[in-house]
């Protein structure tokens, strides 16, 4: 077997919080106190000053790419003879194809809320006002199936999700095609709501937020095409920090939900709102080490170097660094 080879490179330019921050140039903050407080998840610390310094420079650099996606767009058309017009003609008269943004990370680290902020700022930019978000959730097989699999341990796992239908809905929406839906998850319920869904009817952009979504496919040995969701983004984000902070998020969060939402009778975990301090923190930490440190370890981070821009958090979900790939 061959040994590795040491490579001095990297892929990433690094940028410290202050030098991306002022990556921002003049972009406009179209965000308020408010906004900010409806926009922070659970148990996410979000200040003005985090949305400010790290998600505006990125609303600004994935609006960049969403320009020169729409000029390549209509370039090619223009190429392909589907207007008589110039390449502006072009971008007026034909549909243009969504921009598919995926952010990938482990449970706790902020995803969701991270999605929330990046919809909310690009939005707001007058060249694609139309945003949809969709989490892979709804994309888990129904929790009669894991069972029936023997795969309840292993829920959020690559195999415990409908991988067909994801690709499909990913395919659809890139090809332009209207009233897609998606299936709807309910953490209430831990489970898939049979009959709901959301309907994304041709965006202008698509976050697609989840756990595995850099997943790479199995390639076959006879060359076959073998698509994964991944093929499908123009542009991917993965949220990082260290193991243990992580895991720390996650039983903090675990004991927020035991006095909120585990106290209702008709909650999933509900069984879980009557544990004392110590059982429900030795129950939190066991539930992450048994099942979503394993799934990190095993499934998400290997996944990081596949991300456009890499986000790295600290103390208080506070970004600290940011990778970008360069071109």
């Amino acid at each position: 077997m061959p040994s590795r080879v040491a490579l001095d490179f990297s892929p990433y330019s690094r940028f410290t919080r202050g030098e991306w921050a002022r990556l921002r140039a003049d972009t406009p903050m179209t965000l308020d106190e408010a906004d900010v407080e409806m926009l922070a998840g659970l148990n996410v610390q979000l200040s003005m000053d985090e949305v400010i310094d790290i998600y505006l420079p990125i609303s600004r650099l994935i609006n960049l790419y969403v320009r020169a996606s729409q000029d390549l767009h209509s370039v090619t058309s223009l190429f392909l003879g589907k207007t008589n017009g110039d390449a502006g003609n072009v971008r007026r008269n034909n549909h243009k194809m969504p921009f598919i943004v995926g952010l990938a990370g482990s449970v706790a680290v902020g995803k969701s809320t991270t999605a929330r902020v990046l919809q909310a700022l690009l939005s707001r930019w007058p060249d694609h006002p139309r945003v949809d978000l969709v989490t892979t959730d709804g994309f888990l097989l129904p929790n009669a199936e894991l069972a029936r699999l023997g795969l309840m341990e292993r829920k959020g796992f690559p195999e415990s999700f409908d991988g067909g239908r994801l690709i499909n809905f990913v395919a659809d929406v890139k090809a332009g095609r209207p009233n897609v839906l998606a299936p709807v998850y309910s953490h209430f319920d831990y489970d898939i709501i049979a009959g709901e869904h959301i309907i994304v009817d041709r965006p202008d952009i698509l976050i697609v937020e989840g756990l595995n979504v850099l997943q790479p496919a199995t390639l076959p040995r006879a060359g076959d095409a073998v698509p994964f969701v991944s093929d499908f983004f123009d542009f991917s984000i993965y949220i990082d920090a260290d193991e243990a902070l992580i895991g720390r998020w996650y039983i903090e969060r675990f004991l927020r939900l035991r006095e909120t939402a585990f106290r209702d009778p008709a909650a999933y975990f509900h069984r879980y709102a009557h544990l004392n301090d110590e059982e429900a923190y030795e129950t939190a930490k066991g539930i992450w080490e048994r099942i979503n440190l394993k799934n990190l370890v095993e499934n998400i981070r290997p996944t990081r170097m596949r991300a456009d821009l890499i986000l790295r958090k600290g103390e208080g979900h506070r970004v600290e660094t940011v990778m970008l790939r360069k071109l």
